[in-house]
């Protein structure tokens, strides 16, 4: 199990107090969503996400995965990946309660965040993203997942250098995706209603989205 010292000791005693208080999966989400979502190219460690304030999906689940080892959890993240052109992949931070599945998630989308842990596997925790998976024209655009990266196979610099993270995301993102539905039935799938969608974005900053924002 990684040693949380070296990434304690780095800490500022206002942000040390921060973690301390992530007592619970949900805690840490709800840490999560009160920092601003910046989609930005750069890809922050958990320290730099505590001291800017502020992340992407893969710096959300990165953090998520440092405080759920707090907890007595595995350091996992697993990567949900679109059809290509048409989306972000979401990554996830991933934890376990009574052989089921949960996990954290850092989202400029209402529905693509937290998950209890009541999913049997990872393929049913993936499916439950499927239906608010949706692009800015409405189209839902989820096709895989891949298997969970244990982080704790990484030296412990993950948690503070940029230069570490680059490689894990390097490392998640080359994984082959293992399909959730087949081509065939990509082509029938529906658009989101209107309702759902508005639902979906509420709080969403459209400056961040897939296709829109600058570096995308």
């Amino acid at each position: 199990m990684i040693k949380l010292s070296e990434f304690e000791n780095r800490l500022t005693p206002p942000i040390k107090k921060i973690l301390k208080k992530l007592d619970s999966p949900a805690a840490i989400q709800d840490y999560l969503d009160s920092i601003p979502y910046i989609a930005e190219e750069l890809d922050r460690s958990p320290l730099r996400v505590m001291t800017d304030g502020q992340g992407h999906c893969l710096d959300g689940a990165l953090f998520a995965a440092l405080a759920l080892v707090r907890l007595g959890h595995r350091p996992l993240i697993m990567d949900l990946v679109p059809e290509p052109g048409m989306d972000d992949d979401h990554v996830l931070a991933l934890f376990q309660h009574n052989n089921n599945w949960g996990c954290i998630a850092k989202s400029n989308y209402a529905f693509l965040r937290f998950r209890e842990p009541v999913y049997r596997n990872l393929r049913e925790l993936a499916m439950s993203y499927f239906e608010p998976y949706t692009s800015n024209e409405k189209r839902k655009t989820l096709r895989g997942y891949t298997r969970p990266l244990d982080l704790s196979a990484f030296d412990p610099d993950w948690m503070w250098c940029e230069a570490r993270i680059s490689e894990i995301s390097r490392r998640l993102y080359l994984r082959k995706p293992i399909p959730l539905i087949s081509q065939e039935d990509a082509k029938t799938l529906s658009v989101a209603d209107d309702r759902f969608y508005q639902a979906n974005t509420l709080g969403t900053n459209f400056n961040w989205i897939y296709g829109v924002r600058e570096n995308s």
